[in-house]
């Protein structure tokens, strides 16, 4: 169990007890401190966490790490100045003086995962990286007992506290590894010292902050450079920016793909709607018919992927397959109920254009009238307009109606109108309530209305407006 010693150990030369205050969880938001939870206070381009310390212990949080004291009355240790005095008996609540809150954050999490002694499997890429990681860890979880980093905290503010939720009981930890900018991916495996490597994909997202596509790539190829010689780089067969990184790692090199020359690979590809999809698996002279539930033809990579892990982690065919039959992985598009027994697909977590247009070739494969949604494609930087475009004339292809919200995405309706689209089918609007007052007004039983975009669109809003019970399913 973690507890407070390990944190003071991780950050001067304690010697833990195992008999400081127990700790439940590490939070850097005072609004999740809970009872025994340690509070990290960050500085924000917005907030100063030093600001909810006392909001925090107000919770429950037994300990707060900080960059200068900020409650009177409770227990001081200032390590930033290297005379702290840690008396024998520790009684919450507690203020660590650190120097730098991240830093110390970052050191005490890379000690408590060294101190699990877990094997750990990093993914990375543009697209599909959480679904990767729930697949995964479906996979994994039918032989080890494996941790994998909750919801979307995937960033180098985001993934250390998680880490502090491991246990020493734990055999594999699979965790998924985000860039905000060039760099964190290499700060994120010096914490969690990953031994293999996952990459999905490469597309032009963060582009407006990573300058180039060229850039995406050498910040996504930090997890591979990262890896050890005894560890494996598993990478995209079928994308030629990720088969460039097998020249930067040291690592075995596993390939997955359609490509028949991929080590892993599937084909005779058969989308079944929402019953999943169906192909044929290959693996040297392992040849099987697979079906698994999982929406659209794109979801094929996500199970090449957890089965490339799978198979450099010693697992039986029997258990992959299990693994991938798992209906509790949190995967990311969500169906649910709408007016007139409509069927709505939520996939409004994020959106770029490969992730766009994969939807759209789901959409395609479904029966009914076909309503698509789009919202603005953020940070695509010099990428933006022709990217909106292209999805624009794919939707061209698939939408009987197309609704676009936001500014950017009205090149979407542009282009779409460009390709051939009915004028009278497509709508630009601004607003996401907007776009739902349109929506209502032209559903007919039996549509299917995919709704997509950036999550700063809040296209959620539309969901949530349409949404009828019973509450949405995950699929």
């Amino acid at each position: 169990m973690l507890h407070l010693g390990h944190i003071l150990a991780a950050l001067s030369n304690y010697r833990a007890r195992g008999s400081e205050p127990a700790l439940s969880r590490v939070v850097v938001d005072s609004r999740e401190a809970e009872r025994g939870s340690l509070f990290v206070a960050l500085k924000g381009e917005r907030h100063d966490g030093h600001d909810f310390v006392a909001d925090a212990f107000a919770r429950g949080a037994v300990a707060a790490l900080v960059e200068r004291p900020i409650v009177t009355g409770t227990l001081t240790i200032d390590i930033a100045s290297g005379a702290a005095e840690i008396p024998e008996n520790i009684i919450p609540a507690v203020q660590i003086v650190v120097e730098d809150t991240v830093a110390a954050m970052h050191r005490a999490a890379a000690a408590w995962i060294d101190r699990a002694d877990v094997r750990v499997i990093g993914i990375t890429g543009s697209v599909g990286k959480t679904s990767t990681k729930e697949l995964t860890h479906a996979v994994l979880a039918q032989r080890y007992r494996t941790f994998k980093s909750p919801g979307n905290r995937n960033s180098i503010l985001g993934l250390p506290p998680a880490l502090f939720d491991l246990r020493p009981a734990d055999e594999r930890a699979v965790l998924e590894m985000g860039m905000y900018v060039p760099g964190e991916i290499r700060q994120l495996c010096e914490i969690t010292q990953p031994v293999v490597g996952v990459v999905t994909m490469i597309d032009p997202v963060h582009m407006e902050r990573a300058g180039s596509l060229e850039a995406i790539v050498v910040a996504k190829r930090e997890l591979v450079e990262a890896l050890p010689p005894d560890g494996v780089a598993v990478l995209n067969r079928d994308e030629p920016l990720v088969m460039g990184m097998a020249a930067h790692t040291e690592a075995d090199v596993f390939t997955y793909g359609l490509d028949s020359r991929a080590d892993l690979w599937a084909g005779e590809i058969e989308s079944m709607g929402l019953d999943g999809v169906r192909f044929t698996l290959h693996h040297g002279r392992t040849q099987m018919r697979v079906h698994v539930p999982l929406l659209g033809r794109h979801s094929v990579h996500t199970a090449l992927r957890a089965t490339a892990v799978g198979l450099v982690e010693g697992l039986q065919w029997e258990e992959i397959l299990r693994g991938l039959q798992d209906e509790e992985a949190e995967l990311r598009v969500i169906t649910a109920t709408g007016p007139h027994d409509t069927l709505l697909l939520d996939d409004t977590y994020n959106a770029s254009p490969a992730s766009v247009i994969a939807a759209l070739n789901l959409l395609k494969d479904l029966e009914g009238r076909r309503i698509a949604v789009l919202g603005d494609m953020l940070e695509l930087g010099e990428a933006e307009a022709e990217s909106h475009r292209l999805v624009g004339r794919r939707a061209c292809l698939v939408a009987d109606i197309l609704v676009t919200v936001g500014l950017r995405a009205r090149l979407i309706a542009e282009a779409a109108r460009e390709a051939g689209m009915n004028p009278e089918q497509v709508f630009s609007v601004r607003e996401p309530d907007e776009a739902t007052v349109i929506i209502e007004s032209v559903l007919s039983e039996g549509d299917v209305i995919l709704i997509k975009g950036s999550r700063g669109v809040k296209l959620d809003r539309v969901v949530s407006a349409l949404a009828r019970p019973p509450v949405r399913e995950r699929l």
